[in-house]
């Protein structure tokens, strides 16, 4: 990531990884995406999908948010 003023870099970031079982559906995935999003102030940062289905997702927020709850696993 970039240091240049204005930008954010990969410390001012915390990231928490998910894994999400082949026989969730891609929209009960997005809706439990939407449930950490919404109470917990994680953002979508990136997702592998594997042949066998299973989702990999890494889920981020900023540093300075205290206070927010852990996302449930």
């Amino acid at each position: 990531m970039s240091t240049l003023e204005g930008t954010t870099t990969d410390t001012d970031w915390e990231y928490r990884p998910l894994r999400l079982p082949p026989g969730i559906t891609r929209l009960s995935a997005a809706t439990q995406l939407s449930i950490h999003a919404e109470f917990a102030g994680w953002e979508l940062s990136r997702v592998l999908l594997y042949s066998d289905g299973t989702r990999k997702i890494w889920l981020r927020r900023k540093r300075n948010t205290p206070g927010l709850p852990e996302p449930l696993t």
